[in-house]
């Protein structure tokens, strides 16, 4: 979601909790639209393309620890085994 559709969906739901009061004017939309694009320019935001990538190199190195670590305890079993005799 990129920061048109976070200012969008944000002025919606404004709208609908304020649907009693007046319509927020134009240059307040504006200056809250201005507000909020510089706060998202210092965020470091990143697509949900990208955090879904990232998750699922994570998913796949969690997988390979656990695997790596299931044979080191069979190692070490092994060893313990062999120098038992």
């Amino acid at each position: 979601m990129n920061s048109d559709d976070l200012y969008d969906q944000f002025f919606q739901q404004l709208n609908q909790t304020l649907s009693g009061a007046q319509a927020i004017s134009g240059e307040l939309q504006q200056h809250l639209r201005s507000a909020m694009m510089s706060t998202f320019s210092k965020l470091e935001l990143v697509s949900q393309e990208e955090f879904d990538t990232q998750r699922a190199v994570l998913m796949r190195s969690r997988e390979k620890i656990d695997a790596l670590e299931k044979q080191l305890t069979e190692l070490e079993a092994a060893l313990k085994e062999q120098t038992a005799k």
